[in-house]
């Protein structure tokens, strides 16, 4: 089977973890979650992480070369394909993320952007709460826990995060979609970019995106001439 190289982008609350998990276990590729490796990174005190956890402990963004630099870690040790999971986020990133690849000559299957409407994410990450000890996520209107208030997985207290209030959250969405457009239309000049539809249930979703990326294992719209500009379903 041809290896898959995959980014999925879409806003918070669209689904991309949930999504990006049952990808890489469908086809034993690695996610790559940028968040882990900087919670990696952090915890056994690498070089890296040391410099990273400055900025986390701020509450400020990592800036890009030192996120460049994790993912360029993390690919370097990979042999079977990789799905980036909600990174890159911007154009710089996305440039910077192609050097990286070209240098390890590894190129993109495609980039998936999952489209969800602004009243489903704000719906969706209003109703989110986290496990205060072992950060389980939950969503009290679609996947809750058994127990109310309480992790099904330690026992922790589920809290909901402070950038998860409505305000916050619109706020979040204006900047995702300023910062985000000129790096979709960049993977769409290079007949990358598969939209699809990120509304419905978990499972209505993943079948979606299986149909995605049957059609780029099978070379859909690589075609000489092909505008890149897809409409997946």
């Amino acid at each position: 089977m041809k290896i898959l190289n995959l980014v999925i982008l879409g806003p918070s609350g669209a689904g991309k973890g949930t999504q990006a998990e049952r990808v890489s276990k469908r086809y034993g590729i690695y996610r790559i979650s940028t968040g882990e490796l900087l919670r990696e990174g952090i915890k056994e005190e690498t070089d890296l992480g040391k410099k990273a956890k400055e900025y986390v402990r701020k509450g400020i963004l990592v800036p890009d070369p030192l996120m460049l630099e994790l993912i360029k870690k993390r690919l370097g040790k990979l042999k079977n394909g990789f799905l980036l999971d909600g990174f890159p986020r911007t154009l710089p990133q996305g440039e910077g993320l192609e050097e990286i690849l070209k240098e390890a000559r590894i190129g993109l299957s495609g980039v998936l952007s999952l489209k969800v409407g602004e009243e489903t994410l704000i719906r969706r990450l209003s109703h989110r709460r986290i496990c205060s000890r072992c950060g389980t996520p939950f969503n009290l209107a679609t996947s809750p826990s058994r127990e109310e208030g309480k992790c099904d997985r330690c026992g922790g207290s589920l809290i909901q995060r402070e950038d998860d209030r409505e305000e916050i959250v619109i706020r979040r969405l204006r900047v995702y979609q300023e910062k985000t457009s000129p790096l979709e239309e960049y993977y769409r000049r290079k007949n990358l970019l598969y939209p699809m539809e990120g509304e419905g249930g978990i499972r209505e979703v993943e079948e979606r995106m299986e149909r995605v990326i049957q059609k780029i294992l099978e070379g859909y719209g690589k075609e000489k001439g092909d505008s890149g500009r897809r409409n997946c379903s």
